[in-house]
Order: structure tokens, then sequence, then C-alpha cells
């Protein structure tokens, strides 16, 4: 089979650029990275290691017994009580079992935890100092993550990142000269193109036409809302099902991944979205000297292998 050309490909409508290389795929490698897992055996997150101090919020199950639990970060970046950094951040415990991976969760533990997202970003939103909220997945060491129990963020500024700030304005710009939101017109454009993973009347999945990482996903809401705490049960249900579709095929490959949603408390017209990005290919020389990404595997190919 011929080597497929590299081709340079745009963002939607961000100044970033990714170069497709397919036929990268194939070049030798004589180096292999394991990673080793030393599980501690006084795990902080499990049910008996719990502080009871450091519960802010909870979604019980059956018997009263807890089956999500968000807690306070007890080494935060940020704090509320810290004028030089100030924010928040907590840890939102996904299970209680040790030794289960948020893929390997019942769609009705993947619906809970969305569930605690809205509940503890309409929290943190009731908070008028702080201007950002992040609700963030690390899994596995390539993509951070220190304890392997299944956990995920909430963190929260006072400030917007430069690189959010810069993707509102390009919104904003897009909407001036489109009257349109991108995001929507993303939504039209690739639900009818090879990169369309999932789409039902609630949500649509895609993998990005300049995706920057291997088996990069997107999963927007069809309707056009703001935040998490907006969505309907239907969409709650329906962004549940695909994620849980998603990591399980991300297991298969044996990959670390992080996901990430965002909130800009003082932006009312954005469009609600959640990266999912595989940590495979390792940005080297060119991405970290340059800013260009190299990517060996298409977005059409990871679409393909995500389609249900």
């Amino acid at each position: 089979m011929p080597i497929q050309e590299s081709t340079i490909r745009k963002a939607y409508f961000l100044e970033k650029y990714v170069i497709i290389t397919p036929g990268r795929a194939q070049r030798p490698r004589d180096i292999k990275e394991e990673t080793i897992i030393k599980r501690s055996p006084n795990c902080p997150f499990c049910p008996e290691n719990i502080n009871q101090e450091n519960v802010v919020d909870k979604i019980d199950g059956p018997r009263g017994h807890w089956r999500v639990l968000a807690l306070n970060n007890i080494f935060p970046a940020v704090s509320l009580d810290n004028p030089r950094a100030y924010g928040c951040q907590e840890v939102i415990v996904e299970t209680p079992e040790h030794n289960c991976d948020l893929a390997h969760l019942s769609l009705l533990n993947i619906n809970n935890l969305l569930a605690m997202y809205v509940r503890r970003t309409k929290a943190l939103m009731a908070n008028r100092k702080l201007e950002y909220i992040l609700c963030l997945k690390n899994q596995g060491s390539k993509a951070g993550a220190t304890i392997a129990h299944a956990h995920s963020q909430i963190f929260a500024t006072d400030f917007l990142p430069p690189d959010i700030k810069e993707e509102l304005k390009r919104a904003r710009h897009y909407r001036r000269q489109q009257e349109r939101c991108p995001y929507c017109d993303i939504i039209r454009r690739e639900t009818n193109s090879p990169r369309k993973i999932f789409a039902d009347k609630y949500i649509a999945a895609i993998a990005p036409y300049a995706s920057e990482f291997h088996y990069e996903a997107w999963l927007f809401t069809r309707r056009h809302i703001d935040n998490i705490t907006n969505l309907n049960q239907n969409e709650l249900h329906s962004l549940a099902f695909i994620l849980k579709n998603i990591l399980v095929k991300i297991n298969k490959l044996g990959l670390s991944f992080n996901f990430f949603l965002h909130q800009v408390v003082s932006e009312p017209d954005q469009h609600f979205y959640l990266k999912i990005q595989p940590r495979d290919n390792i940005w080297a020389g060119v991405e970290l000297g340059s800013g260009l990404i190299i990517n060996s595997v298409p977005p059409e190919q990871a679409a393909e292998y995500y389609r249900l």
C-alpha cells in the first residue's frame, strides 16, 4: 500500500496548524516506554480513607452509600484564601471501587459523574470572583495522573487563561462576520463528513479536522447551550452514552488520555463541548520549537475506529 502524502491543516477558526502525516506511523522505533504503576495500599480515595471534613458534595446510591464524591483538594494550586493565586480546586472521586476505570463504570455511574460536574459548576458560579471553571480528567501517567483510583478535578480561577481568551475572541469575531455560531457550523459540517463519530438528536461527536492528538474526539450538544449546567436529562444521558463508548475504545488501545470542558462565567454565548485527547503522540522538537503539531493518525481514521 503506498504511503499517503502529508497535508497541513488549519484549525476551524483558530490560528493553529497541524501536519497530518499518515506515513510517519510506519517509521521505525527502537525506543519503547513502559509505564509501571505501583498502587499504594493506603489510597486516599477509597471509602475507608476518605477524610469526611474534605467532602463538599456527594451523590448517593442504594442504601445510602456514595457513588460520586466531591472533595476539597488538599494540595491545591489555587485557593479561596490566597489573593495571590485565587481560585478553587476540587477532586471528584468517580467511584468507591479502587480498581475500576471510568470506561468500565456503568452508564448510570457516568451519568452521575456528569451530574456532579453540573452541581459543582453551579456552586462555583455563585462565587462572583471566579471567572473560569474547568472540569478535567487525567487518566494514565502520560496524561499526568498521580493516583490510580478513578477521579477527575474541577479547577476554577478569577482570570481567563490566555488560550481561552483567544478562543473566545475568535469565536466572537466569527459570529460577527458570519452571523452564526462557529461551533454550530462545525457540527453541521462535520456530521456530514468522514470525521463523524456519532450523532443523535442531542449529542454529536466528531474527530476534529486538524486533530492535535492521535484519536482526538470532540463531543458537542446539538442544542446551542452555554455550559454543562444547561444540559437536560436527555442530553446528559446521551453524552454519558457516547463518552463511555469512546473511552472503552481508548482503553482497548491502552492509551492515557485527558478530557476537559470549560465554562467562562461572564460569557453567556458559548457552545458546550467536551474534548477528549489521548496521549499517544508525544510532542517533541518540532512541536515545542515551532508550535506546529505533527499527527500521524488522520482524524478520518480515528472516526472510523470510534464509530459504533
